[in-house]
């Protein structure tokens, strides 16, 4: 995808580019995430302004950033498999089968608390060294709730350890 190999989380997401899906989330705080040590990688079409937005993104952050704007089956499934972390801020999901492609290849979801999203992903704690939960979840359709859970599943990526722990058990799941 023309990224620097770098060791730093790949955060994704695969989507249509429709309101739905959380993309006004994500147009206000993609800007601060990628202020991190991360990269950024997204496939999808849909809205033209939505396309814009993550054009000019790209065009801004191009060694952290790899914008696709496309539908391709083969290069969804090489995202899935090389990401690290995976958004899915969806306002509304009766299903959702992203987020467990996404878990099945080891992504650490980041996902709203609805429908098929919430009976699939449950929120990632640790008690007495235990792992709970499968991912980082929020409640609200919120901005701040999908920033901070995001830099949460960042932080954790940064902990070895934990990671491993909890891919793990997302594959697993």
């Amino acid at each position: 995808l023309g990224l620097p190999e770098r060791d730093v989380p790949v955060i994704s997401m695969i989507t249509r580019l429709v309101s739905h899906k959380g993309i006004e989330l994500i147009k206000t705080v993609l800007g601060n995430v990628l202020e991190e040590d991360v990269q950024f990688v997204l496939l999808g079409t849909g809205d033209s302004a939505y396309e814009q937005f993550f054009k000019d993104i790209g065009s801004k952050y191009p060694d952290k950033t790899s914008i696709n704007i496309t539908f391709n089956g083969v290069l969804s499934r090489q995202i899935y498999a090389g990401s690290d972390i995976f958004l899915m801020p969806s306002k509304s999901e009766p299903c959702g089968l992203s987020q467990m492609i996404a878990s099945r290849y080891g992504a650490i979801p980041v996902v709203r608390e609805t429908g098929g999203l919430y009976d699939s992903i449950k929120p990632y704690y640790e008690e007495k060294e235990k792992i709970y939960g499968n991912g980082f979840t929020f409640a609200g359709y919120t901005a701040d709730e999908l920033h901070e859970r995001t830099n949460a599943a960042i932080d954790l990526w940064n902990q070895p350890e934990k990671r491993k722990k909890l891919v793990s058990k997302i594959m697993k799941t």
